[in-house]
């Protein structure tokens, strides 16, 4: 398929930014500044993709020539550069492709992860805390921060709920794959007749919402203030620093007791809670997605299991591609990388295919 016009309308586009960048108030508005660099490095990608793609076809063409030459040395030389080249422009092609394909707005957006105890008791708990764990690690490899924003611990040191906020450079594409319920099974510490026990987890990826993507009317809440639960210290038990929102129209509650001061709490209750309207106004918008993407992507439905943790046969299967990994120490250290990388060239392929290309 010829890309040329897209390529050129990519350029135009590439013009029209590197002239609005130049501008010397363009940060009087931050938000929209962020937008477009943003669409910039990505333009600059696509167009350095095509750059690459063209010179490997013209290496190829070269290479093909000189291995008819009636010179032995320079024609075995360019024969054996060629599979290399060939599988180059495989690759380059294929990032191409999907460089052009329709951005996703929600891909660039910071992530809150919801992490919920399901079947299993102290158990689930536990685990809960150990995926907590594996994401905190995850997003150190990859280079982004991640907060703790609300807890909810057991009596065994695990979590009935946690929820992390995730920010960096394209967390939710990376994150949204996790969405789901996520199954283990092991021999609790607990067990002394070394019976595999079947625990549950449901976790929540959400796109962090702006408030421009929702709009929270102030009589649609009802805001209650309380002590915090569990330890803290003195100044947890005098003071009512925890905030409990309640919005009126969807039934949603969010709980914050994180922070001593009772405006911070309520600033990041309020976020959680836009972020949960707006996960919520995106599950109306699911039926524009074909099924085989919807499930690729995790689309947050918590009674979806998505991935088994077997740690006697020290495997991982994420059941939506049938993909197995036998390396569940590097999993729990925090390498999602395979699995990841499989979820997103699937979907990819599924979107390359009903885009035509």
């Amino acid at each position: 398929m010829d890309y040329s016009a897209l390529i050129a309308k990519r350029r135009d586009r590439f013009s029209e930014l590197e002239e609005a960048i130049g501008d010397p108030n363009l940060f009087d508005e931050p938000k929209r500044a962020t937008e477009m660099l943003r669409e910039h490095r990505k333009i600059q990608q696509t167009l350095d993709l095509w750059e690459n793609l063209q010179t490997a076809k013209q290496q190829l063409a070269d290479n093909q020539e000189l291995a008819k030459s009636i010179d032995p040395e320079f024609a075995t030389m360019a024969d054996e550069e060629i599979p290399v080249l060939e599988a180059r422009i495989t690759t380059l092609s294929t990032d191409l492709q999907y460089a052009l394909l329709p951005a996703d707005p929600d891909e660039d957006r910071d992530a809150l992860i919801e992490i919920r105890a399901g079947a299993g008791g102290d158990e689930a708990s536990l685990f809960a805390a150990e995926l907590m764990r594996v994401y905190q690690r995850y997003a150190d490899l990859r280079g982004w921060k991640c907060e703790h924003l609300e807890s909810s611990p057991s009596d065994v040191g695990g979590f009935k709920e946690v929820i992390l906020k995730v920010t960096g450079d394209e967390v939710f594409r990376y994150l949204k794959y996790e969405s789901g319920v996520h199954r283990v099974q092991r021999v609790p510490s607990t067990e002394t007749q070394g019976r595999i026990h079947t625990s549950t987890i449901t976790v929540a990826v959400l796109p962090e919402a702006e408030e421009v993507d929702v709009e929270i009317k102030p009589d649609d809440l009802r805001i209650e203030v309380c002590r915090s639960g569990g330890a803290g210290g003195q100044h947890v038990n005098r003071t009512e620093s925890a905030v409990q929102i309640f919005h009126l129209p969807t039934g949603i509650y969010v709980r914050c007791e994180e922070g001593r001061s009772q405006i911070k709490n309520k600033e990041l209750a309020l976020k959680i809670l836009r972020s949960k309207l707006y996960e919520q106004k995106l599950r109306d918008q699911q039926d524009a997605y074909s099924t085989h993407r919807r499930s690729l992507i995790g689309s947050g439905d918590r009674s979806e299991k998505i991935r088994t943790y077997h740690f006697p046969q020290s495997r991982v299967t994420d059941h939506r591609i049938g993909l197995t990994s036998h390396n569940l120490a590097g999993i729990m250290a925090g390498d999602l990388s395979e699995f990841t990388a499989a979820l997103q060239k699937a979907e990819m392929a599924e979107r390359l295919a009903e885009a035509g290309m």
